[in-house]
């Protein structure tokens, strides 16, 4: 009997914890569901709406395109009749963790006191205008119970629709704050399914996409290697919504993580069949030691959205870099010629005088000295000595860089320069005299990537170690006029002898690289400068704010590059792609330069072993070149024929009154009967418009089956299109595309 009535008591006490959770969850659900405001920021295009909940959560509840009355975006909530997600957490617009959420989190902390729960909470907002074009909505989220916060920012671009998004991270706890994972957006989408395309690769083999369906889970890309961060994995990427990417038609997102050191992206499938995308810095062995005042700033997540294609989005990204990231985006840019093919290690001054004046004989800009011009103690002959080391070989240059400078001006051209600033051979005098300024762990066996290891930049006297390896160059070689920055090694062994606290070491290595860069540019800043790592290990926005170009690959066969090109275009706007024309590929020169031609036009080649006939092709490919490349620096370029789906590709660049174009048509399959059966439509033009074709880049006299006097509307051209009869015997073929009145 006392058995059955402790059973009874037991019942009744979980039946009555029952209802009050079911009565505390309906309660919670219905402050969930009860709006107090909504933020709205938007662009031309598209919209971000937040909604402030009246318990204070706030809810990231619509991503998409802009609606015509603002006060449509009240009805959003009421047409979407989802499942209870059991804590009103699946939308939460920067996801915090050891609380309600079961989710992936955005960010997680361990208190002062150990404790490792965070809920933020609502606090205030402010909408800023930055100017007639940028707006920037600020939110203040504040944890319930420990004096930690965070700023959300939501910066559009209202023209080119695309929005930076990013967090402040601060407290004012007692003691440290250690910053378990700091993402930088925590995004929320719906549709009926989403397909991602993203980015795979290694040396000489960067960029190859892969595209799949998501599933419930988490799929995540990232990195680990300290620098060099997209050798493996690419922080940009394509999403789409309800099938796979279109280049014209259908809801994509593009985006990227503006960040030159470990990333991390996370696409969560939620149990409601909605994404959330997590983005910000990896925090693989980086848990962050916050002091109390202190501020993180996590690094801007850039994206834009489209609801007529990938061509439409990217054009939006494009646009958007140059006027606002790339550094002098609106400007031009110098061709060169590189000795690095020609000579490798093995080059002296009497080499480098008769390169200089191949330079003005093939008639580019600029002569740039790559690699080997450094080290006396350990001569740089090779790649096992002398980083670190940046004073002129007296053997090879016994009067310096500055008689080759003036040698250039002399011959009419300028001149630059290749450095590895970051890194540090072991055999060097560097090495030698600052063990403790080097990336390694002591005690373990030193393990290098290319025969180096890594400076370690979270230490500020290394920071004016670099500086000064620049600042050096410019002020005892002045008019010295272009700089190849280059980064070959990872990161092993990970330690900072600097950094008390290791947590902070891969943060603030990339830190210390952009306050370097912050010098360099605050004093220099008009050089140009490449940005190099082994190829394309370094390309993202964060670091293109420094640089006026990138260099995609070492991979310069020039059927390679079309492939790496075309999804390099996805991303990056065709002004900073270096592309250059090398002895790589048996392809004949003509296929070369046209293809080099679609970028920054280079030349590292030996020019005195060319065919006079080749040298007379390039010279006259380089004069056509300056007509042209306003076009495709500034214009906007338009994928007319995928190399991954057919046996070709084409790529149009059109200028903004669409009254000029060039359009670089290339065979990729050379097997029998392969070419061009049916016209290839063009994009971008004025349909009322009459436009004249032209092919350009002719072999020296040769004939074009293309008659120059015939005209087309671009009506005609964007509806039926034109062949330009590519085939095994004409293998490339650029047309040069004008209105005509």
């Amino acid at each position: 009997m006392q058995r059955t009535i402790v059973f009874m008591k037991h019942c009744c006490f979980v039946l009555i914890a029952m209802c009050c959770y079911l009565i505390a969850g309906a309660q919670q659900k219905e402050l969930t569901n009860q709006v107090k405001e909504q933020l709205i920021l938007e662009g031309s295009e598209q919209a971000i709406v937040l909604q402030v909940e009246i318990n204070g959560d706030l809810n990231m509840v619509y991503l998409g395109p802009k609606l015509l009355h603002s006060s449509d975006y009240r009805r959003l909530a009421s047409q979407y009749k989802q499942a209870d997600d059991y804590t009103g957490m699946y939308r939460a617009a920067y996801t915090g963790s050891g609380s309600r959420n079961l989710l992936e989190p955005a960010i997680s902390v361990r208190h002062a006191d150990g404790n490792q729960s965070l809920d933020l909470k609502y606090l205030n907002h402010e909408f800023i205008t930055v100017n007639h074009n940028i707006g920037e909505l600020r939110v203040l989220l504040k944890d319930a119970l420990y004096p930690f916060e965070v700023d959300l920012h939501y910066r559009i671009y209202q023209k080119e629709n695309v929005i930076e998004q990013w967090a402040t991270i601060r407290h004012h706890e007692k003691g440290a704050v250690e910053l378990v994972k700091y993402s930088s957006a925590n995004l929320n989408l719906k549709a009926d399914n989403f397909w991602l395309k993203h980015y795979h690769g290694d040396w000489i083999k960067e960029m190859q996409p892969e595209e799949e369906k998501l599933t419930h889970g988490i799929k995540t890309i990232d990195s680990k290697l300290g620098t060099r961060a997209n050798l493996f994995q690419h922080s940009s990427f394509l999403l789409s919504f309800n099938g796979p990417a279109k280049e014209d038609e259908g809801s994509v997102l593009i985006g990227g993580l503006a960040w030159s050191g470990n990333f991390k992206i996370d696409f969560e499938k939620d149990p409601q069949d909605n994404l959330r995308i997590l983005a910000g810095i990896n925090n693989y062995a980086s848990t962050y030691i916050l002091q109390k005042n202190e501020e993180f700033i996590t690094p801007k997540f850039v994206y834009t959205i489209s609801d007529q294609g990938i061509g439409n989005a990217s054009r939006n990204l494009h646009n958007w870099a140059r006027r606002y990231q790339l550094l002098d985006g609106g400007g031009s840019r110098l061709t060169l010629l590189n000795n690095w093919e020609a000579t490798y290690f093995d080059f002296n001054e009497d080499k480098l005088s008769s390169l200089l004046k191949d330079t003005k004989k093939l008639g580019v800009d600029l002569f740039l000295l790559d690699d080997g011009w450094f080290g006396n103690k350990y001569p740089r002959n090779s790649d096992t000595a002398a980083l670190g080391d940046w004073e002129e070989n007296r053997e090879k240059l016994p009067n310096g860089l500055v008689s080759l400078v003036k040698e250039a001006a002399s011959n009419g051209v300028k001149f630059g320069i290749w450095v590895e600033p970051e890194m540090v051979s072991p055999k060097s005098e560097l090495y030698e005299k600052h063990p403790d300024w080097v990336v390694k762990q002591e005690g373990r066996p030193e393990y290098y990537f290319r025969n180096q290891l890594v400076l370690d930049l979270s230490n500020p006297k290394v920071q004016d170690f670099v500086f000064k390896t620049l600042d050096d160059l410019f002020v005892k070689n002045p008019g010295l006029a272009y700089v190849k920055w280059d980064c070959n090694a990872v990161i092993y062994n990970a330690y900072s002898p600097y950094l008390k606290s290791q947590g902070n070491f891969y943060v603030d290595y990339v830190k210390g690289l952009y306050a370097v860069l912050e010098r360099i540019r605050a004093k220099y800043p008009r050089i140009p400068m490449m940005l190099c790592s082994g190829g394309g290990g370094r390309v993202d926005y964060g670091a293109l704010r420094y640089f006026t170009e990138y260099w995609p690959s070492d991979n310069t066969d020039p059927l390679e590059r079309i492939f790496m090109q075309y999804e390099y275009s996805f991303f990056y706007p065709a002004l900073a792609s270096a592309n250059h024309v090398t002895d790589w590929g048996d392809q004949p020169i003509k296929f070369k330069v046209d293809v080099a031609m679609m970028g920054k036009l280079g030349f590292d080649i030996v020019v005195s072993k060319l065919p006079k006939e080749d040298l007379a092709f390039c010279q006259q490919a380089l004069k056509t070149y300056d007509e042209l490349k306003p076009i495709i620096w500034q214009g906007d370029q338009f994928r007319l024929a995928n190399p991954r789906e057919k046996d070709y590709a084409s790529i149009l660049y059109v200028n903004e009154n669409r009254d000029s174009g060039v359009i670089f048509n290339y065979l990729v399959n050379y097997r029998q009967n392969t070419g061009t059966p049916a016209p290839i439509k063009f994009k971008g033009l004025d349909p009322v418009k009459s436009y004249r074709l032209e092919e350009i880049n002719l072999y020296n006299g040769e004939s074009s089956l293309i008659n120059p006097g015939e005209t087309y509307t671009g009506d005609f051209l964007m509806k039926v299109g034109f062949n330009p009869y590519l085939s095994s015997k004409r293998k490339s073929v650029v047309l040069k595309l004008t209105a005509v009145s």
